[in-house]
């Protein structure tokens, strides 16, 4: 069974990840990879919606219990792996030459929250889900190619709030601080109003792409030269102290 699906209204294209809370492992970041070059090849679609089918989840994030098995058992290629993978899900979300629109419909934890800020524009429910980067808490740190992109999502002041205090933030909290464009009422109201935006747009792929390559140019420079995968001496993502 898949671990997400992907279907068209009209030309806009409807990612739902349809694994429960959607927790992210290398199955997650090969099969996203695979379907983001899937949808972009139809060269009709000219906007993409992501969002989870899942009543209470739209993705918490990394698959941690998956990563601490792997790192017990030093099998560390499979973690790179998925680190490397989602590199490249950050850079294709950032880069793709069509609007690519997160429907938040529940909970978005660590790399959930984190992949809604690599697109272009955030809806989320009011009536359920907080949106939270818990890795304060955790001992996890952000890499530098994620601090990057998530301030184009995230004001400064909020980020810092946020990063630091690991709280959890409801749609109306995000809206004021314009992280999210709308917080909708429940989710029938979300996608009515993701889907409507996203037929608002029939830009021409090719100055979309390329306003957006020469706008996150200093983003996909750090994703390319500066975060490095994890080394064969590590043996736990947390820190301590």
């Amino acid at each position: 069974m898949s671990i997400m699906m992907w279907e068209k209204d009209e030309t806009v294209a409807i990612l739902t990840m349809t694994n429960g809370e959607n927790r992210q492992n290398l199955v997650f970041s090969d099969t996203l990879n695979k379907m983001l070059d899937e949808i972009i090849a139809d060269k009709t679609v000219t906007a993409l919606i992501i969002t989870s089918n899942d009543e209470k989840n739209f993705s918490q994030g990394i698959d941690v219990e998956w990563i601490l098995d792997k790192l017990q058992k030093k099998e560390y290629k499979p973690v790179n792996d998925f680190i490397l993978g989602m590199d490249r899900v950050f850079k294709k979300l950032l880069l793709y030459p069509v609007p690519v629109i997160a429907a938040i419909n529940g909970h978005a934890y660590g790399n959930g929250s984190i992949m809604s800020c690599a697109c272009d524009f955030r809806f989320m429910r009011s009536d359920k889900g907080f949106f939270c980067f818990p890795e304060v808490n955790l001992g996890i740190p952000f890499r530098l190619g994620m601090n990057a992109f998530i301030k184009k999502a995230i004001p400064l002041y909020k980020l810092s709030e946020m990063q630091l205090t690991g709280n959890r933030y409801t749609a109306q909290e995000l809206e004021a601080h314009h992280v999210i464009l709308k917080a909708c009422e429940d989710q029938a109201d979300l996608m009515i109003k993701a889907l409507a935006f996203a037929k608002t747009f029939k830009k021409k792929r090719g100055i979309f792409g390329e306003l957006k390559k020469r706008l996150y140019k200093d983003i996909i420079e750090i994703l390319d030269t500066r975060d490095e995968p994890m080394s064969e001496g590590a043996t736990s993502l947390t820190i301590s102290g």
